[in-house]
């Protein structure tokens, strides 16, 4: 008798496959088990705000909606943030709806998920125009969150990395310079980049060159000091906005970029004394 039995649980697990994969997990599986465990963020006490569980959106993360017979569970978006679709595992078991409230600059898109009993777990998969967001549903006898949100960090430093910038552009390039020092006879010769600079001017202890605006957003050249002996030096500067900002004056420069097809723009001092000479 003792014997049979081998045959006999043999001949359940080979009927009963379920029963031999719950014995033995394959190494793939394990591994995705083990990211979704990682992924998945539950709600914590720190990240309620009232009623409301506030996620840090993550990308790829696994939010985690706890759900209830008889009531709503509200998944709100970022403001001005479009719908494009919403996908569910389970749609026979759970009531999934969306609507808006609010117009213009605060009109937001809102999710809305309802079990028919409990002890369910289905996904959530919901596409907008700017994100993909991946939600773990879990239905339960009576406990729900009655509201999601999110927060954004990295459109909250692009923005503050925006309002910078605006700051910045709107300083004046230098302070304390006095009109009457300003010296605007500067020569500009040689190639015609788009980057090519508008003019040049100095007030006696810096000098400035204006590029168009498009240097902003396109490579910059480097800057070189020409000597009397015609030997170049890399010359320190800062850029502010479209302009080159030089802690010196000099007599000539040439602003360099490339190294096959190098393109060079020179910039020549004029003194008042040889201007009226050439005159």
């Amino acid at each position: 008798m003792k014997l049979a039995l081998v045959p006999a649980i043999a001949g359940v697990l080979v009927t009963c496959p379920a029963l031999a994969q719950t014995r033995a997990v394959s190494p793939p599986l394990k591994a995705v088990r083990s990211a979704i465990r990682s992924a998945t963020v539950e709600p914590a006490a720190s990240g309620f705000v009232s009623g409301t569980q506030v996620y840090p959106w993550s990308d790829g993360a696994i939010f985690t909606g706890y759900a209830a017979p008889g009531l709503v569970t509200d998944i709100g978006l970022q403001p001005r943030e479009s719908l494009i679709a919403v996908a569910s595992g389970d749609t026979a078991r759970w009531v999934i709806g969306d609507t808006t409230s609010g117009s213009g600059e605060t009109q937001q898109t809102h999710v809305l998920v309802k079990p028919f009993s409990a002890g369910l777990t289905t996904n959530l998969v919901i596409t907008t125009d700017r994100r993909t967001y991946h939600v773990r549903l879990v239905s339960t006898a009576g406990t729900a969150l009655s509201s999601i949100r999110w927060t954004y960090p990295q459109d909250e430093l692009l923005a503050l990395q925006r309002k910078a910038a605006i700051a910045e552009a709107a300083l004046p390039i230098a302070r304390g310079v006095a009109v009457d020092r300003l010296h605007f006879n500067y020569e500009i010769s040689g190639d015609k980049p788009a980057w090519r600079p508008l003019r040049a001017f100095d007030d006696g202890q810096r000098t400035y060159i204006e590029f168009p605006a498009s240097i902003e957003s396109s490579e910059a050249p480097p800057l070189f000091v020409v000597g009397a002996g015609g030997d170049a030096e890399l010359v320190n500067y800062r850029q502010r906005g479209r302009f080159y900002v030089v802690d010196r004056v000099f007599d000539t420069t040439e602003l360099r970029l490339g190294r096959k097809k190098q393109q060079v723009v020179r910039i020549d001092r004029v003194s008042p004394t040889s201007k009226r000479r050439g005159a």
